[in-house]
């Protein structure tokens, strides 16, 4: 008996999709909406987090050794910042390579390089640049030096650290991604509410144009799940359509928009990000599609029976 009803059930929600097309068809172009910003959120915090983890590879603190530090106590104090929880990584730039890197980005100033080329010795000292696991942990690092090698004493191996110029970048980078993170998760629920909201309403119309069915229904005594059951299918069908359109649609629009777009975002191509992640994508859209189908109609079903009774 559960499943003769529950095959009714299912075609009865077919049955209503396709007898009530205009209304179908208006279902289906508001989730197509609210999925396709639920798929533009994703691809926006793809590209903001791959920018982000661009910027960050970019960020370091920069430890400038004395000039009369030997390389023995550079690198044992390489190996203890290593050690740190905080830290990611350490480059140990020696004072040789330190000049060269200096006389590259100085090429184009003749007056530099010929000041350089008058002394006798290298006036630049090593350089230890430091990679955090995370931008937030830059402060603790800066503390952990300050509180071992002070900079500015004479007996101190650590000429200058540059963290105080770079603070500020840091920070900005921080709130950047904490803000991006809370934007993409509060436009996503605005506009899935938005659609429960709309496509509730629809439902409700589907259920009007059904009155009279549901007067049967409930005269026969027809319980409650058996009558909601079709509309819940049916809302479900929304959901699945409507990703199928959104999944064909971001095809031609990953590939157009892709190459556009992607030396701006450190080489992000949102078209070979759609290929690669389609299996993720196919089902973020398909389960969010049900779900806001099926909750949709549930909520509408629920109503409209309980103002009959």
């Amino acid at each position: 008996m559960f499943w003769l009803n529950f095959k009714r059930i299912i075609r009865s929600g077919f049955v209503n999709f396709w007898r009530s097309g205009i209304v179908s068809l208006s279902a289906i172009l508001v989730m197509v909406v609210t999925l396709f910003i639920i798929s533009s959120v994703i691809f926006g915090g793809a590209l903001l987090d791959h920018t982000l983890e661009e910027l960050k590879d970019r960020v370091d603190v920069n430890v400038n050794i004395s000039t009369n530090v030997i390389e023995d106590d550079v690198l044992a104090l390489k190996t203890q910042i290593e050690n740190l929880p905080e830290v990611a990584q350490v480059e140990y730039v020696s004072s040789e390579e330190a000049l060269e890197r200096y006389k590259e980005r100085h090429a184009d100033d003749q007056k530099i390089l010929a000041a350089l080329d008058e002394l006798e010795e290298n006036p630049l000292g090593a350089v230890l640049n430091i990679k955090a696991k995370d931008t937030s942990q830059y402060e603790s690092i800066q503390l952990f030096l300050e509180q071992n090698y002070p900079e500015g004493q004479t007996d101190s191996i650590i000429e200058n650290v540059n963290y105080a110029r770079k603070e500020a970048a840091i920070n900005s980078l921080n709130l950047i991604i904490n803000t991006g993170e809370k934007f993409g998760t509060l436009l996503t629920a605005i506009f899935v509410i938005l659609s429960v909201i709309i496509t509730l309403n629809t439902i409700r119309l589907a259920m009007y144009i059904s009155r009279d069915e549901i007067k049967v229904m409930n005269l026969v005594g027809a319980n409650h799940s058996y009558i909601s059951g079709p509309f819940i299918v049916t809302g479900c069908i929304y959901g699945i359509v409507s990703a199928i359109f959104v999944l064909i649609l971001l095809y031609p629009i990953t590939f157009y928009i892709g190459p556009q777009i992607a030396p701006i975002f450190f080489d992000l191509n949102l078209f070979s990000y759609y290929v690669s992640n389609f299996g993720q994508l196919f089902l973020i859209l398909f389960v969010a599609g049900i779900v806001i189908g099926a909750i949709s109609s549930l909520l509408a079903v629920n109503r409209y029976l309980k103002k009959r009774k």
